[in-house]
């Protein structure tokens, strides 16, 4: 396919397109990891290092409400089922474009969507090296790679050629030629959250005055005409586009024509044994880890993200033998990532004359940056929060290089989203001053679109003197006031939501304070004020409940644990299933009415019941309709075993 290809290029395009090939190859044949012992960017064999992302062939339906990393963990197990039953479309990278999947075999755009850290930049990354060394997408003569961030730099208008000339000097004299044949070229545009512009894909008399349609890349136009055209198709007629993207910014893409919509789901459990085993290079060694993860249900569930694989790979393990790796194994995201933390101090505390400080102002940055939904930083935050580059700093954020035609000048982003909101929730612990946050935490509460939301469980986390004592060893102690006031704020919010469920916005706010309360590992936090302790996530009707998985049911169990009654617990479809009943099972004991309509309960799931309520003497009510039950056999056992039960159904 290779060949016949290259037969069909002009000869004064074959010697440039090697020399393309060669420069692709160049660039992105090696992984740049960041290593916290040595302050370096590690280089690995993107081949040897690269493990292979899940893939469906289209895009579930976006909750915007919900935080995208903890939307993604709650969905995860059920999308694995899914796809065990084949209900999703697995793809492969190499059909992402003019495969079977699309609308079309001819051109198109295909838009690839997936959280933070979830190996999109990797993908495109693997995607352009295969086709350099002929491995992939032999269809295409030439593969153009932009991102978005690189692209906010640009101010007035451009042409496509100039952007091409701009990163491609190479072909400086005979681009002119590529446009005779668009069907041969493939553009990727890398990150169109970032991008600071926004572009309207609807139809042409929806746009907003001052858009034109860019239809000559050699013409003058503005940058966001120029992407829009080429998704469009208007620009260069039956070239392929390649778009990725977080869920968030997907809105404007659903008006255009898109050939095919995909999203990475990242790492099912062969895939994140398979990380393991590629991150150590030893696979006795990978395996011990990787088990002992599996233990842990909050670390084992986030390891879909290869983001979080990466952090516990190089953060955690190699900091403990295998004799010390069980009492230092977190509990909690926030234990984690402090644990993440406590590494680069460990390491790099010795290139920075006040650690405390640098850290004080990087978070007030980083919260300015949640609070506005911004990932990028220029050198302009840096001077308005007293910060310079440096060593120390790298430890936490990456610098990128921004060409602007003549000038290149150099922005910042955290290494990962959670990085950022994790330093934007320590910054107020590092005040020497009392800190008011009251007003802060309101106001993160009441914000609408969830991008507090792991911001608030990092800032309740580290509340915890336990989870903050490693940190203190090279930050100094605490602010104490912060801890007083997350601790009165939170146990204020218990309180009033736990009287207000009656929609499913307000269950799923319900369910957030459970991970709160989970993240502050707070044995003393008691729902014992509510005489009526009433938990409702479910409810009768399908769309309002609250689908809980595994994870949530594990969080909610460890919560209720606490209590010593429950007087009704609804999870009426919630579809909590045999696993999710499993990790509930030791807080059963103390419902006096428990409702599990339509969870998709087996039979083995009643012996399960059966156990729990073999030393319950509060349970009054059972409800387990329109389950998967298929005998009964257990019933007859849950009866016996319930002696104060009147009803079930």
């Amino acid at each position: 396919m290779l060949q016949t290809m290259e037969s069909k290029l002009s000869s004064y395009l074959k010697d440039i397109q090697e020399i393309h090939r060669e420069y692709l190859r160049s660039q992105n044949e090696k992984l740049l990891v960041s290593n916290i012992q040595r302050n370096v960017l590690k280089t690995f064999s993107l081949s040897d290092r690269y493990t292979e992302l899940i893939v469906i062939a289209n895009v579930r339906e976006r909750r915007l409400l919900e935080h995208e990393l903890w939307a993604r963990g709650r969905d995860h197990e059920d999308w694995q089922k899914k796809l065990v039953r084949e209900e999703l479309e697995k793809i492969r990278i190499h059909q992402l474009l003019r495969g079977c999947f699309g609308k079309s075999s001819l051109g198109g755009t295909t838009v690839v969507s997936g959280v933070a850290g979830i190996g999109k930049t990797t993908m495109v990354q693997k995607i352009i090296h295969d086709w350099a060394i002929g491995q992939m997408y032999a269809q295409f003569s030439f593969v153009f790679h932009f991102k978005f961030r690189d692209l906010n730099d640009i101010s007035g208008r451009t042409s496509l050629k100039a952007l091409l000339l701009s990163s491609y000097s190479h072909f400086e004299g005979l681009i002119q030629h590529l446009w005779e044949h668009p069907e041969n070229l493939l553009f990727i545009f890398d990150g169109l959250d970032e991008f600071k512009f926004n572009i309207d894909f609807s139809d042409w008399k929806k746009r907003s005055k001052g858009e034109q349609d860019c239809i000559d890349p050699e013409s003058h136009c503005d940058l966001v005409d120029i992407v829009r055209c080429l998704v469009q198709g208007k620009l260069l007629m039956n070239c392929s586009v390649l778009v990725t993207s977080r869920p968030h910014a997907l809105d404007s893409l659903e008006r255009a024509d898109i050939n095919l919509w995909a999203e990475i789901l990242g790492f099912f459990a062969e895939e994140r044994r398979e990380y393991f085993r590629k991150f150590y290079g030893n696979v006795t060694l990978a395996e011990d880890v990787f088990q002992k993860i599996q233990q842990n249900d909050i670390l084992y569930t986030m390891c879909y993200n290869p983001a979080y694989c990466w952090i516990l790979c190089s953060s955690l393990v190699p900091s403990f033998s295998n004799l010390e790796f069980e009492n230092h194994l977190p509990t909690t995201i926030t234990q984690l990532f402090t644990n993440h933390i406590y590494n680069i101090l460990n390491n790099h505390t010795r290139e920075v004359n006040n650690a405390r400080d640098v850290l004080l102002k990087t978070g007030k940055m980083a919260f300015e940056g949640v609070s506005r939904n911004e990932i990028v930083f220029n050198q302009n935050h840096f001077h308005q929060y007293k910060l310079k580059p440096s060593k120390f700093i790298s430890g936490f954020m990456m610098e990128i290089l921004e060409k602007d035609y003549s000038t290149t000048s150099a922005v910042y982003t955290f290494i990962h989203l959670t990085i950022q909101e994790y330093l934007a929730a320590l910054s107020p612990y590092l005040e020497r001053a009392p800190q008011n946050v009251h007003k802060l935490l309101e106001e993160a509460e009441h914000q609408g679109d969830g991008r507090f939301d792991i911001f608030l469980r990092f800032l309740v986390g580290l509340s915890t003197p336990s989870t903050t004592q490693q940190l203190a060893h090279f930050l100094g102690d605490f602010q104490q006031e912060v801890p007083c006031q997350v601790k009165v704020w939170l146990t204020r919010t218990v309180k009033t939501q736990f009287t207000n469920t009656r929609t499913k916005k307000d269950r799923r706010k319900l369910m957030n304070i459970f991970h709160y309360v989970f993240e502050s590992q707070d044995k003393l936090m008691r729902f014992t004020g509510e005489c009526r302790l009433k938990i409702n996530l479910g409810c009768i009707e399908e769309s309002e409940a609250l689908r809980l998985t595994p994870v949530d049911c594990f969080v909610l169990a460890t919560v209720l644990d606490l209590c010593d009654f429950i007087e009704e617990l609804d999870l009426n479809y919630c579809y909590i299933q045999a696993e999710g009943l499993q990790r509930l099972s030791r807080i059963l004991h103390k419902c006096k009415v428990l409702r599990l309509n339509i969870n998709g309960l087996t039979d083995d799931c009643a012996e399960v019941l059966a156990t729990a309520f073999s030393t319950n003497l509060s349970i009054i009510e059972l409800d387990l309709q329109r389950n998967r039950f298929r005998s009964a056999a257990p019933f007859c056992q849950l009866i016996k075993c319930c002696t104060t039960l009147q009803k079930i159904s």
